[in-house]
């Protein structure tokens, strides 16, 4: 059964604030991973107010959250479609983002719908293509490069990945732009769709991408997606570069962070 908002959970932040989440544990190494001087915090020290960040595959809210809080005066839209966790996104960009916008919808290449599979104790890890082993695999060797032994391990994960289907709203990010910011000048897209990364760019226009400024993006790097889509960031005059973080060495997932030359 999906969790309806009032089994949903809180967590208290460290500056006080509480936000609605799914599990407190993996809300708590979400807000980590916002407060790290990484590619996100280096984007979202570009935006400008009156830009829109585009938050696709936004979860529970987080990154949205640190955009608005990294800037104010900009505008988060924030585009999210499993139903539990979007009643998250939703109560808490009320609360902490109140100019934003939340979308209960899933992006890729065309509009439509499609199978989603949600993971009611690893929502960050839900999406289109989820993977159980590969995502068990995943989290697996994460926690060992963090430190964990096996033991300990097995019982994180026991369960961890096992996922309810539904199918969800498809939409573009340029369907989105149309309807919400036809004319503003993007100043981030963050993508983190689990596998829907390239879908997720292929679903931007030729003439929306000028007014895109920056993009920071989770690969998985599965047939050279992580090279297809450095390809296509360039193709569309932005700067790409990558990263891995060391806890996650030895898995499929890397960063992009890539942005307009003028703007570095």
């Amino acid at each position: 059964m999906l969790k309806t908002l009032d089994q949903l959970q809180q967590l208290r932040l460290e500056d006080g604030r509480t936000v609605a989440c799914t599990s407190p544990a993996e809300a708590r190494m979400l807000w980590g991973e916002m407060s790290t001087d990484g590619f996100y915090r280096l984007a979202a020290a570009l935006l400008r107010p009156g830009d829109i960040a585009l938050d696709i595959g936004a979860n529970i809210g987080l990154s949205a959250m640190m955009f608005a809080d990294t800037c104010p005066g900009v505008r988060v839209i924030a585009a999210e479609p499993a139903p539990a966790t979007f009643d998250c996104l939703q109560r808490n960009m009320g609360v902490h983002v109140p100019d934003g916008v939340a979308l209960q919808v899933a992006v890729g290449t065309a509009p439509g719908s499609a199978p989603f599979t949600w993971y009611p104790r690893a929502s960050a890890n839900s999406g289109l293509y989820a993977d159980r082993a590969a995502d068990d695999e995943a989290t697996e060797i994460y926690l060992r490069n963090s430190g964990l032994d096996d033991e300990a391990i097995a019982l994180i994960t026991a369960g961890l990945h096992e996922g309810e289907r539904m199918d969800v709203e498809v939409t573009t990010v340029s369907a989105i732009l149309r309807e919400h910011g036809p004319t503003a000048e993007v100043g981030l897209l963050k993508v983190d769709v689990e596998r829907a990364e390239l879908d997720v760019l292929l679903g931007v226009a030729d003439t929306d991408w000028p007014r895109i400024r920056a993009v920071v993006a989770e690969v998985h790097d599965r047939e050279d997606r992580l090279a297809q889509c450095c390809a296509l960031l360039r193709r569309h005059g932005l700067l790409a570069r990558t990263r891995q973080d060391p806890s996650l060495t030895g898995t499929e997932l890397h960063e992009i962070y890539a942005v307009r030359p003028e703007t570095v």
